[in-house]
């Protein structure tokens, strides 16, 4: 097997979107991706209805956790390929900014962990698979092995353009 792509996937409180990013980056990546999420202010837990909604669609998603970006600014910490910010761009919510590597792309998703009732909280949450699935998808038909950071970086762009 070629090289490893090392994937952050950033959102302000790791416990949805960016949590739906990292396993949906490893569980499509096929060992091509190690992926990883983090939050700026993470709550601390992982919502039941982002584990739900992976679970129905056959999604991995042991050892899902919400976790500090800290964990990974730690000496001996990953060094990442591509940098992803899903938060949404609505109701100003901040999007966190990894320290010292640009986002590769934001993929603003709007944030389904607080629609009401719950059968539009999981419609939103299957919303938010269904997008963040195509961009996954989309990124890793790229022939990322042979194209610069900034051309895989331009691409990935582009792709929520297009979303």
């Amino acid at each position: 097997m070629g090289k490893t792509f090392k994937v952050l996937v950033l959102c302000t409180g790791n416990s949805a979107r960016s949590i739906l990013g990292e396993m949906l980056f490893n569980h499509l990546g096929k060992g091509r991706i190690e992926a990883h999420s983090a939050g700026s202010k993470p709550g601390g837990t992982v919502n039941p209805v982002a584990l739900e909604t992976l679970a129905k669609h056959g999604v991995p998603c042991a050892g899902a956790r919400s976790k500090s970006w800290d964990e990974f600014a730690a000496a001996g910490s990953p060094e990442f390929d591509f940098i992803f910010t899903v938060c949404g761009n609505a109701a100003q919510e901040a999007c966190p900014v990894w320290p010292g590597h640009p986002a590769t792309a934001h993929w603003g998703i709007p944030d389904p962990a607080h629609v009401e009732p719950m059968a539009a909280r999981r419609a939103a949450f299957e919303d938010a698979y269904l997008s963040l699935k195509k961009r996954v998808e989309t990124f890793l038909a790229l022939p990322l092995e042979t194209m610069s950071r900034e051309k895989s970086a331009l691409a990935a762009r582009r792709i929520h353009d297009e979303a």
